[in-house]
């Protein structure tokens, strides 16, 4: 079922990092949160860009993990 994150951090520290991601022409949004990994779908140009997986991993994850405790990962759905 669920771990200790907490949707509103993860909707709040998402909100923070979309600017970055709409001034290349992409978005993000948050599917789910299960066991602590965070479940995002990538949208716009980062839905076809062939950077889109090492953005989600350096950029988006990173970003989660400094700023909500017990985000284990961030995945693409």
């Amino acid at each position: 079922m669920g771990g200790m994150v907490s949707k509103a951090e993860v909707e709040k520290a998402i909100e923070e990092v979309r600017p970055y991601l709409q001034m290349d022409g992409g978005d993000v949004e948050l599917v789910e949160i299960v066991d602590d990994v965070v479940k995002v779908r990538l949208k716009g140009a980062c839905a076809h860009c062939p950077m889109a997986q090492l953005t989600l991993k350096t950029s988006i994850e990173g970003y989660l993990r400094r700023r909500v405790p017990g985000v284990k990962a961030v995945e693409a759905v």
